[in-house]
């Protein structure tokens, strides 16, 4: 456990631990580019050179391993100089068009020129010139002539992914980025290249040139495209999510997401759910709440409780689900089923996709939901909405008077239903999924419910008032009655469940 000082500071840290690592347990920030925790050292940006005592010249701190007695500088005027001198070489070629890039607001050589620099360039020759609007792969976009050669994007596609789609061709200044022959960038998780660059070489095709990013907020979430949950940021602004980040969960996910989960943001289209409906005369038309309210009362107050099922989902959060759970113990309808997207085992992989495509399949298992079975004689179904083909095909074989669903958008669901509740999504309330790591998440509301829309746990506290069975419900007391937690027992790594054995 060597013991170093850097900037004044006394600092003891793991044998082999890097300078550069060192000082960020330190909390002191050393510039870099090439740098990534999670790939392996480069050492070719020399943007983290610093200065260390009884060597004969500046060192590269990434590379460099602390050692006892070691002391370190990173703020002396030698080393200023010398991050002048990177970032001037590093722009002699790149075009200085910030007002243009979309990487604009979010770029490091940005932010860097104006932290360590902010001097006139002293290069007067013409800049190479370099491609633009290089089609790497379906989801990826190049602009070489901002690439500054820092081979992030290499490294992940050798040493995360193992695809080894990219590399660099020739030499000096004439050196591109590209891929191998014959090769894309269309790995699962290709999109993980755009957030590691460091600049506006690599861009999102479905994001670029869409928004301003200073314009976007942004709050924590959870992926709802499979059993993993990454850890995500939902950026949002005018009432639409424009994106989803990575967030940083080393049990989850590490800094990682794939393609297809980071894509799945679109919550809002054409066939968003967003009034009541009723079916009259075999069609479904728009109500007013009072009347849809009234239907469902009427088709559940005359039942007893072995004649009615209530459905959950594993697309739906773990308050939802509760909620529909107390509903239950209220109505005296015992009857606790679930339905789930169908498992893909071909799109699985040993890293982060897993062949279970719902987020919260643990969840609604842990508040007793059996996977759905239908049954005969159910007079009256109460879903949330996450049926499966299969489990739909079943639900219209047994034909039950009434099926009241609780959903966000038009679909195969709907055209079945009787009566229509609009849902919130995932993005419009706050709540948790519970991972196949039995580990507990909590997501932020980013969007205002538009129109009537609610979360399906305040449409089943209006469904009971009706019913003359009055529930109080709350986001937080559900998930503290269904999971024994509070949303700040989940902090922003989430809480593994106790077992029940």
């Amino acid at each position: 456990m060597p013991k170093l000082t850097i900037d004044g500071k006394e600092i003891e840290v793991a044998d082999g631990t890097t300078v550069f690592e060192a000082a960020r347990q330190a909390d002191i920030s050393i510039p870099h580019f090439c740098y990534h925790p999670k790939l392996s050292i480069a050492g070719n940006c020399r943007m983290c050179l610093v200065d260390i005592e009884k060597m004969p010249k500046p060192a590269i701190s990434c590379n460099t391993v602390a050692n006892e007695g070691m002391v370190v500088n990173t703020k002396t005027e030698k080393v200023k100089e010398l991050q002048k001198s990177v970032l001037e070489f590093i722009l002699i070629n790149h075009p200085i068009d910030c007002p243009v890039c979309d990487q604009a607001g979010e770029c490091k050589l940005q932010e860097f020129y104006m932290d360590y620099t902010m001097t006139d360039s002293e290069f007067h020759e013409e800049k190479v010139k370099k491609p633009k609007k290089v089609d790497l792969g379906p989801n990826v976009m190049l602009d070489d002539e901002r690439c500054i050669l820092c081979s992030r994007c290499i490294r992940f596609c050798d040493e995360i992914t193992h695809t080894s789609e990219l590399c660099f061709s020739e030499r000096g200044d004439r050196s591109t980025l590209t891929t191998f022959p014959g090769k894309q960038l269309d790995n699962k998780y290709s999109l993980n290249t755009v957030d590691i660059c460091p600049v506006g070489a690599l861009t999102s095709k479905p994001f670029r040139f869409q928004k301003r990013v200073w314009f976007l907020k942004h709050v924590p979430s959870v992926c709802s495209g499979c059993a993993t949950g990454c850890n995500i940021y939902m950026d949002y602004d005018d009432g639409k999510v424009w994106r989803y980040r990575t967030r940083d969960n080393e049990s989850v996910n590490q800094c990682w997401t794939c393609d297809a989960g980071r894509l799945s943001y679109p919550l809002h289209n054409e066939k968003r759910v967003t009034r009541p409906m009723v079916r009259k005369n075999g069609v479904l038309e728009y109500s007013t709440i009072s009347d849809a309210l009234g239907e469902i009362a009427r088709a559940l107050s005359s039942l007893g409780g072995d004649e009615a099922v209530l459905v959950g989902s594993a697309q739906e959060s773990n308050e939802n689900n509760m909620a529909l759970k107390k509903f239950g113990q209220t109505c005296q309808i015992k009857d606790l089923q679930y339905s789930a997207k169908p498992k893909d085992d071909a799109d699985a992989d040993n890293f982060l996709i897993k062949a279970d495509k719902n987020p919260n399949r643990a969840g609604v298992q842990h508040l007793g939901y059996q996977e759905f079975h239908g049954g005969i004689g159910v007079k009256v179904v109460l879903a949330l909405e996450g049926f499966s083909e299969t489990h739909l095909s079943q639900l219209r074989e047994e034909g039950p008077v009434a099926f009241i669903l609780l959903a966000t958008h038009l679909g195969p669901e709907t055209e079945l239903a009787d009566v229509v509740l609009p849902a919130a999504t995932f993005g419009e309330q706050e709540g948790s999924f519970t991972n196949f790591q039995n580990r507990v998440q909590k997501f932020e509301a980013a969007l205002i419910p538009q129109g009537m829309v609610l979360p399906a746990w305040k449409w089943l506290e209006k469904i009971a008032q009706e019913l003359k069975q009055p529930l109080q419900l709350s986001a937080e007391a559900l998930l503290q009655e269904g999971f024994g937690l509070k949303f700040a027992d989940l902090g922003t790594e989430g809480k593994i469940l106790e077992s029940k054995n």
